[in-house]
């Protein structure tokens, strides 16, 4: 009986195919990128990663650039999915809480795609940034303000920025509670829709800033002072002159009184 020859761990190890290749080295470059950014990523440590040599990641991606743009990509198009595919309910309310939920869903299950985006996508991804991202979405949510806004009677031209300032809110109250993962997402999604939508409750139509109102009116008192005080000192300058001509007039009349006459002995006359 012929004796078996051993193979290496290398040899038994199963090839991956082309298309299993790539993915691994998607998910290496992933986790790297969300650890250290894109700059503090490379593809010697992806290579090392995965067990390749540096050329095969060249061969698949042509560099680091091209893992991160697929990355990106991916992680864009799966967070706006998942935000549009939250926007099927009739109410407006639950449409918002629904996308609130969305966006806290893939954050939380997300988080290293999260990192990513949230750095502020690198120029090499050619997908743009976490801001043209924000915009992406806010887009989506915007014809739900717009419609809120006609049956409110407020200006639904003003939809988009209320839009983006809603989501972005939402980004940014993401970004801090990835860090902190208390409360739970149900409650964070309830306070962020409880302050946006009972603050659209009561939208004055034609706001105005109080503070700016307050600065006109402080402006306003400021001036008044001003004149009151150039009242004043022309008040005082006035009576000054007054006072100066009401001295000289004194004087005049004191140097026009003639002098009484004296005496031989220097003593003035006696009467008789």
């Amino acid at each position: 009986m012929g004796a078996v020859s051993e193979q290496s761990p290398r040899s038994r190890r199963k090839r991956m195919t082309g298309q299993e290749r790539r993915e691994q080295l998607l998910d290496i470059g992933r986790r790297l990128f969300a650890e250290r950014g894109f700059d503090g990523a490379s593809v010697e440590e992806i290579a090392s990663r995965a067990g390749v040599s540096k050329p095969v990641v060249y061969e698949h991606f042509g560099g680091k650039e091209g893992i991160y743009a697929v990355v990106v990509d991916r992680e864009m198009q799966r967070l706006l999915d998942m935000v549009a595919e939250s926007l099927v309910d009739d109410h407006p309310r639950v449409k918002l809480e629904r996308a609130a939920l969305a966006l806290l869903r893939y954050i939380e299950e997300s988080s290293e795609g999260f990192h990513i985006l949230a750095r502020d996508s690198h120029a090499a991804s050619g997908t743009g940034s976490f801001a043209s991202l924000i915009s992406d979405i806010a887009t989506q949510v915007e014809h739900i303000l717009a419609e809120e806004f006609t049956v409110r009677g407020y200006d639904p031209k003003l939809a988009p920025m209320y839009a983006q300032s809603l989501v972005g809110m939402v980004a940014l109250t993401g970004q801090w509670w990835l860090e902190v993962r208390r409360p739970k997402r149900e409650v964070v999604a309830a306070h962020l829709v409880n302050l946006a939508w009972n603050g659209l409750g009561s939208m004055d139509p034609k706001p105005g800033l109080v503070s700016v109102e307050l600065d006109r009116e402080r402006s306003r008192a400021e001036r008044a002072r001003e004149k009151e005080q150039q009242r004043e000192a022309r008040e005082q300058q006035k009576a000054q002159r007054q006072a100066e001509r009401q001295a000289v007039r004194a004087e005049r009349a004191g140097a026009a009184r003639p002098e009484p006459r004296i005496g031989s002995e220097g003593e003035a006359p006696s009467p008789g």
